[in-house]
């Protein structure tokens, strides 16, 4: 799986054995962090493309964001951007089920609903779906527990945190439905979620005798599950089936965000080895390599890529198993396939310079610089690119530019004090007016405003 950024505690040591997929980011949403996987974005953008355009929004300028919360939430905070917890993607039984929800959110970034945010962070653990009266559906832990989340969640949901309201909720339905038919995606999969989501209000207790409806910011899921489908079954789309090829892909994605983040026992009593299914084979070998069972992850990529010779992601897990077993030089020849199956796309290309790097033949650092600078200069979001790129630059002399990379990966992982300091380092040897020398001035700027704003808010 691509890299990630150093900042993350345990499960940084975790992802960097895990397979070719998933990277995390030290600036997490909601004080989460965010999973990033090129198969998953892709996924994920074709997903919701059709929907964007119903919008009336442009595509490329719309993310949707998987965040790892075991929590059933989505949300929107501010921007063009969907935030869907690993935890939806989980419970949900198709991908017709997820562009439900995508919709859904859609309706409040075209809406302006999510104005609170000052930067998410401040809004932890509040739904903004919303489809539990404001609070994460399906807390983790016992039932008390869960019922403690989703009244502390409602609780904050009636405070400053939560800009939505209950007309609110019932506009972003509405228009989320208006896409689905647009798109002609049929609205079955909302529904089934909508269902889904109800039985885990009376699974928990948190049923309609025990809450004010009045009282609460959003309206009831019952009422809304009978609005839409009655919205639904009129429209033209409501028998149409939904795309087998995008819920395939869905599948295998589920799969993979399950192995990555289970414990392993869980992961083969799921998908046991009896299951020969490609989803099971992708979930199996995270299992295998989080318990360094090197022979048996490699047996299931080779097993995939026995399907399907040419697919980048099954020679990105091939490529990732052979990286952190540390044969790095093993690792190239499928790397470089997969960078080249799939057009240099940024976090398979990071993965394939990391490998070119930790290889440790100098002979390979001038192709490693070139893949990282591509990579970079699609997808500046992405901070161990950065870290790899400043590696390179070390390594070939190039100091001041090693210290503009370190400060473009430190004031991504939020780390403010430290990126001010490698901005001002490079900008002192960078020529005077170069675009580095710019570019290392904007950080350092940004770097300080941002420092002096947690220092007045005592942070």
């Amino acid at each position: 799986m691509p890299r990630l950024c150093p900042a993350v505690s345990r499960l940084a040591a975790l992802l960097l054995a895990l397979l070719a997929v998933l990277a995390l980011t030290a600036r997490p949403v909601a004080a989460q962090s965010i999973l990033r996987d090129a198969e998953t974005e892709k996924l994920f953008a074709d997903m919701a493309a059709p929907l964007v355009k119903a919008a009336g929004l442009e595509p490329a300028n719309v993310d949707v964001v998987l965040v790892n919360d075991p929590s059933v939430n989505a949300f929107v905070a501010g921007g063009q951007a969907v935030y869907v917890n690993s935890g939806l993607i989980n419970e949900a039984a198709s991908a017709n089920e997820v562009q439900g929800v995508i919709a859904h959110e859609l309706g409040h970034v075209t809406g302006g609903h999510a104005v609170f945010n000052p930067g998410a962070q401040s809004a932890t653990g509040i739904s903004l779906l919303s489809l539990l009266l404001g609070a994460a559906a399906a807390a983790a832990g016992a039932g008390d527990a869960a019922m403690g989340v989703l009244m502390a969640g409602q609780q904050a949901a009636m405070g400053k945190f939560l800009a939505y309201n209950r007309s609110q909720e019932a506009s972003a339905d509405a228009a989320g439905a208006q896409y689905l038919s647009t798109a002609g995606i049929t609205g079955r999969g909302s529904i089934e979620f909508f269902k889904k989501l109800q039985n885990l209000e009376y699974r928990y207790g948190y049923q309609r005798s025990q809450v004010d409806e009045f009282a609460s910011s959003h309206p009831m899921t019952g009422d809304r599950i009978a609005t839409l489908q009655d919205t639904y079954e009129k429209d033209p789309a409501w028998g149409r089936p939904s795309d087998p090829a995008i819920e395939k892909r869905f599948a295998r994605i589920k799969a993979k965000l399950f192995g990555f983040l289970a414990e392993p026992e869980d992961t083969l009593r799921i998908y046991p080895p009896s299951d020969v299914s490609i989803p099971a084979r992708y979930a199996r070998a995270y299992a295998y390599h989080k318990e360094s069972l090197l022979p048996q992850a490699l047996g299931e990529a080779e097993a995939l890529l026995a399907l399907e010779p040419e697919n980048p992601y099954f020679l990105e897990l091939k490529g990732q198993i052979l990286l952190e077993a540390g044969k790095p030089a093993e690792a190239l020849s499928a790397l470089r396939k997969a960078t080249d199956l799939t057009s240099n796309e940024p976090l398979i290309a990071t993965l394939f310079g990391h490998a070119l790097i930790a290889s440790e033949d100098s002979a390979q650092y001038a192709e490693a610089e070139k893949v990282l600078k591509a990579a970079v200069a699609r997808d500046r979001r992405n901070p161990f690119a950065w870290y790899q790129l400043g590696v390179v630059y070390a390594a070939n002399g190039d100091l001041a530019r090693a210290q503009l990379a370190s400060a473009e990966q430190q004031s991504l992982s939020g780390n403010m004090a430290q990126a001010l300091h490698s901005a001002r380092m490079a900008e002192a040897a960078l020529p005077q007016g170069s675009a580095d020398w710019l570019r290392a001035q904007d950080i350092a700027l940004a770097a300080q405003a941002e420092l002096e704003r947690r220092k007045k808010s005592g942070k």
